[in-house]
């Protein structure tokens, strides 16, 4: 999770004071980054994935499942096993916000010939059965976006309650501090995210309404001014950085072969995000409570929404340098290619004179709007230690600001003085239960990265329209229920790539708007006479490339999972994990998920993610059997 500097943690009021000097020097660290490496070329294709994981302890006697916060020890342990033991272990290990959460990668990355997406479920398995097999008896590891009860009494083992009185790092009703890791960046964002935004943060999620649910659904805090005024009707109410940050995700990084390469993945992929995330929805419970959302990202937004009243409009300027629109968490706010300046319709908040200083030092526009609108943000942690920088060989004033916004897609300079290139991470995907899963939407997003090179695509609209795609693919059901808007043609030069695409180019002619509502069934399998399909171009790339028989039929099996996703014809995570409530016995209609249901849920998604029984609801009849079995949890009681 972005810079993890050591040493002693400032306060807000000290951060603030060193501001200026953070970002002064965060652009000159870039500048040395940027002159010494614009005309680097041919980097090689390299890619990796990053998985986050929950550590959870099943109570089989009293039905309860909390999660554990022994994450650090974990990752203590694999560190020390893995990659300080072999410098080529095939995993790392990272820590998370959680102190119940860790991140696994690959120990490399993963290169440009395609054998290698028939390795990446293979080291997703190494990662979890090497995890697990430092877990204690009727623990797992989980892949789950959003733990159900989090913020529910007793949701923690050991058990702790929260503090909103005591000087604790979030004051939350619901989170206590010790679900935070324990690293001083985690607890230092957390509070310093609170006193600069001059109040805690609010989340409220609209409330699923079932049949007996209230309505108007409303809590009561008749003990907490703050949150009895900050909660909304009908909506389910958090107030701490744990409630976004404490999920997880899946996210890739790619390296590109140059600067102007990065830029344009950068632009191509900023208009899939919401598609892709859509697609792998696996978060509609918050607090104990089922949402109206299948999706984490206005969560995590809010729950990092460090802007004082000012910045969000509410009171004149008078403290404050701007007003600024968004979350430092949310969806990109400016295209970086040349060929997508003219759809940047969004007003862009710049740091007016960082955008000069850049200008002169020879940075194109596009590309100093970026940094100089990344740069109206405060930096939220800063160590004592880490004050005054070499410039020229280090990055951590420009990577304060950079790792802290936290955007759907990330444009990723090299660090200085490595022979790693110009990169993009992509970030909207939630996290699957299965490795096969995860495999499928990270390979289905590297494929589209190689044809998007290839066939030289162009997926761009508008960058407003981009963002109401965003708030579409969060809402229920989206991946079914949802319109987006999509570009009609996408081939700039008019290649017919599969059949019957040029019935689709031949109406798109005579079209005024270059783009136009679509479901997501016809933008990942296409429609006649309206738009290829993803899935179709992406077979008539494997077509004409050499490919072994294994990978073929693995990024095929991937391809498929994928396909029927988008059909419906397979539930995503988050429709399964409705119907899952729905049914059980226990549900009162209520919108209310207890600890027996809970219990249930999470029992069953560590089954599913271990093989140990069915769900072709979910990945289809003929999802296949693997020789071992990473679970320590399972009950037959």
């Amino acid at each position: 999770m972005g810079l993890l500097s050591q040493g002693s943690p400032l306060s807000w009021e000290e951060t603030k004071r060193h501001a200026d000097h953070v970002r002064r020097h965060g652009i000159l660290q870039f500048l040395h980054i940027y002159h010494a490496v614009k005309d680097r070329h041919k980097d090689v294709l390299k890619w990796g994935d990053e998985v986050e994981y929950m550590l959870v302890s099943f109570d089989h006697e009293n039905k309860k499942v909390r999660l554990v916060l022994s994450g650090e020890e974990v990752l203590e342990t694999l560190q020390e096993k893995g990659e300080r033991t072999n410098p080529n272990h095939p995993t790392l290990w990272r820590p998370e916000y959680g102190s119940y959460m860790i991140e696994g990668t690959p120990g490399q990355p993963y290169g440009g010939t395609m054998s290698e997406f028939n390795t990446v479920e293979d080291n997703m398995r190494k990662r979890r059965k090497e995890a697990t097999s430092l877990l204690g008896e009727n623990q797992a590891l989980c892949t789950i976006t959003s733990f159900p009860r989090l913020g529910c009494p007793g949701f923690t083992l050991p058990e702790f309650k929260p503090s909103p009185v005591e000087g604790g790092a979030s004051k939350s009703l619901f989170f206590p501090d010790e679900a935070i890791n324990k690293h001083p960046r985690f607890s230092t964002l957390t509070r310093n995210i609170r006193h600069r935004r001059g109040e805690k943060v609010v989340i409220n999620v609209p409330i699923f309404k079932d049949k007996n649910t209230p309505s108007p659904f409303i809590e009561a805090f008749p003990e907490d001014e703050e949150a009895a005024k900050a909660s909304k009707p009908d909506h389910i109410y958090m107030d701490a950085m744990g409630f976004g940050m404490g999920n997880c995700c899946l996210q890739v990084t790619f390296q590109a072969c140059s600067i102007s390469e990065a830029r344009y993945l950068y632009d191509q992929l900023a208009t899939i995000c919401p598609i892709v995330m859509a697609l792998s929805a696996a978060s509609p419970f918050y607090r104990g409570y089922v949402s109206d959302i299948d999706c984490r990202w206005g969560v995590i937004s809010a729950s990092v929404d460090d802007r004082t009243r000012e910045e969000r409009g509410l009171e004149p300027l008078k403290n404050n340098n701007y007003r600024i629109s968004k979350s430092r968490y949310d969806s990109i706010d400016s295209y970086l290619s040349e060929c997508g300046e003219k759809y940047n319709d969004i007003d862009l908040t710049i740091d007016k004179e960082i955008y000069e200083q850049l200008l002169q030092e020879g940075i194109d526009r596009l590309l100093a709007q970026h940094v100089a609108h990344l740069f109206i943000r405060d930096p939220l942690t800063l160590f004592e230690e880490k004050i005054h920088l070499d410039d020229a060989n280090e990055s951590d004033h420009f990577e304060n600001i950079q790792s802290t916004n936290w955007q759907t897609m990330r444009f990723k300079p090299p660090p200085p003085n490595s022979d790693i290139g110009w990169r993009v991470e992509f970030r909207p995907m939630e996290v699957q239960l299965t490795d096969f899963e995860n495999s499928a939407y990270v390979v289905f997003v590297v494929l589209l990265t190689r044809v998007i090179l290839s066939y030289k695509l162009d997926f761009l609209i508008p960058l407003s329209k981009v963002d109401e795609n965003m708030k579409v693919a969060q809402k229920r059901d989206a991946v079914l229920q949802g319109m987006f808007y999509f570009r009609k043609d996408i081939c700039k030069g008019g290649t017919t790539m599969v059949d019957g695409y040029s019935k689709a180019q031949n109406s798109t002619e005579q079209a005024v708007e270059e783009y136009t509502l679509m479901s997501i069934d016809t933008i990942i399998n296409g429609k006649e006479a309206v738009f290829p399909g993803l899935i179709p171009i992406l077979n008539s790339y494997l077509e004409n490339m050499e490919v072994d028989v294994d990978t073929r039929c693995s990024i095929l099996n991937y391809l498929k999972l994928i396909k029927k996703r988008a059909s419906g014809e397979l539930m995503t995570v988050a429709r399964w994990m409705r119907e899952f409530i729905a049914n059980h016995p226990d549900y009162k209609q209520d919108s209310v998920i207890t600890d027996e249901m809970n219990y249930s849920l999470i029992l069953k998604c560590n089954q599913i993610a271990n093989e140990l029984c069915e769900c072709p609801e979910l990945l289809g009849p003929a999802f296949r059997k693997v020789k071992y079995s990473g679970s320590k949890t399972d009950s037959s009681n």
